[in-house]
């Protein structure tokens, strides 16, 4: 039986509804619409209003082209740029103090939207915790550099969702002294890279990092990126000339600096402000020793990225310059992982590269900083033998029948999902409750890793014989 239900932020009164033992809000405003004026630069916050508002539907989300060439389009011409919403699921509205746990989706930055059906965060809620799930701004909108105007945007929205966390989750039951971000990806990065930002300093306690990347753009890369889309577009790389465009022309031709080898997936990335960002994510973790934090990476993550079968002209030596450890680290991959053929030490090196090593290090700089820290590894195959980026978002979350989880655990639901999705949720679920996950915690000189399979086993972390490479390609060691 389904209910209104009643909630009173510090803007207004919401109305969402309840039904099974939880209450659900949605599209509920934590910053004013980013249009007008407003677009292309930092959130400001929403205005009250006055009466009950309806938080029974998702809000808009942010502009965007549809995440596959085969998926249907979340957001379309005509959909406007009221985006920055959160959605809130709580076990006891009219309680208070339980933790709380705030989902940062990942998305390449270009992509990505709370409506997203592989988002729905009932199955997390019910384990106790309210979670919170909310929009960003994504690809131009939330990412483009822009001469005068603060770059980060999305990041910034990030931020501001966070504070309406802070003043107003109590109203649903939380408890704001007791926040925990967790996200994939982007949403990751993002995590990691607010963790040491002085902006965000106290709007949450702990965090749980799925697959860091390390991407990130130099002033100088995101101006020539922003040159590229505006001459795509025919207008001046200067917010007078982009605020000209509708969200859908920005869209049309904001992919243009894609490139198949200098930049194959997006064109987008946090830009160094010296801000909030001051280079990779691992650079300035130190500075959040005091949040707990789970990190940790799906094994093969670069085969999400590779057609199948992998091209065989692909191996360590072709791609070892273009991700940094050369001809030398190309050699030392071979030595450290004598049994693997080119294809498979291929996607290892790749996979390290894009995520692993990102997260990898991010756990090593914020462990030696003092903080406590946990890594995983995320093992599990499907039955086809998969096993690549985003496979273990679904098991967060604890929903294989959406379009998302199918195309990643294929159908009918794998055996064994329900089981390792149950412990996953249990460890995040526990850690946001009492700040430990369940397994020993991650220390330079050990490096202990949960690995998440079937089999769920503890022990030395499996990609350790390749930080040391990435270690001295960096110059980190």
């Amino acid at each position: 039986m389904t209910e209104n239900v009643l909630a009173r932020t510090d803007r207004g009164v919401v109305r969402g509804t309840g039904t099974d033992g939880l209450a659900i809000f949605r599209g509920v405003p934590y910053a004013a619409a980013p249009d007008g004026a407003r677009r292309f630069r930092p959130p400001v916050p929403a205005e009250p209003w006055d009466g009950v508002r309806d938080a029974t539907r998702f809000g808009t989300p942010p502009p965007q082209l549809a995440a596959a060439p085969s998926a249907p389009p979340i957001w379309r011409p005509g959909d406007g740029l009221d985006c920055l919403n959160v959605n809130v699921w709580t076990p006891d509205a009219g309680g208070s103090g339980l933790p709380v746990m705030v989902w940062f989706y990942g998305g390449a930055w270009r992509i990505g939207a709370s409506p997203m059906p592989h988002y729905d965060a009932s199955r997390i809620a019910r384990a106790g915790v309210v979670v919170v799930t909310f929009d960003y701004r994504t690809g131009f909108e939330g990412f483009g550099h822009l001469p005068g105007v603060p770059d980060n945007r999305g990041l910034r929205d990030q931020i501001a969702a966070l504070e309406w966390v802070r003043g107003d989750i109590a109203a649903f039951g939380g408890d704001p002294d007791r926040v925990t971000v967790f996200g994939q990806s982007a949403g990751a990065a993002s995590i990691v890279l607010l963790s040491g930002a002085p902006a965000a300093r106290g709007l949450f306690r702990r965090a749980i990092a799925h697959s860091v990347p390390d991407g990130y753009l130099s002033p100088g890369e995101a101006s020539g990126i922003t040159r590229t889309i505006a001459d795509a577009a025919g207008v001046e790389p200067t917010w007078d000339g982009f605020a000209t465009l509708p969200p859908e022309a920005v869209l049309a031709v904001q992919d243009a600096p894609v490139d198949p080898v200098t930049r194959p997936v997006t064109a987008f990335a946090p830009v160094i402000d010296g801000d909030l960002v001051t280079g990779p994510p691992w650079s300035r973790i130190a500075d959040a020793a005091d949040v707990d934090l789970v990190c940790g990476f799906v094994h093969e993550e670069a085969r999400a990225f590779l057609s199948s079968p992998v091209p065989p002209e692909l191996t360590p030596e072709t791609v070892s310059g273009a991700v940094k450890v050369g001809a030398a680290g190309a050699r030392r991959y071979r030595e450290a992982y004598p049994r693997l053929g080119d294809v498979d030490l291929t996607v290892e090196l790749l996979s390290d590269a894009m995520f692993r090593m990102p997260t990898t290090l991010v756990a090593e700089a914020h462990a030696a900083a003092g903080g406590r820290t946990w890594l995983f590894d995320f093992a599990w195959r499907s039955p086809a033998g998969l096993n690549r980026h985003s496979i273990d978002v679904p098991f967060v979350f604890g929903l294989p029948d959406s379009r998302f989880a199918a195309r990643h655990l294929g159908t009918p639901v794998p055996d064994g999902f329900d089981a390792l999705s149950d412990a996953v949720r249990k460890a995040w679920t526990s850690f946001a409750a009492s700040g430990d996950p369940g397994w020993a915690r991650y220390e330079p000189s050990t490096r202990i890793a949960r690995v998440w399979d079937d089999e769920i086993t503890d022990g030395p972390a499996p990609v350790a014989p390749s930080l040391p490479i990435w270690m001295d390609a960096l110059g980190l060691g």
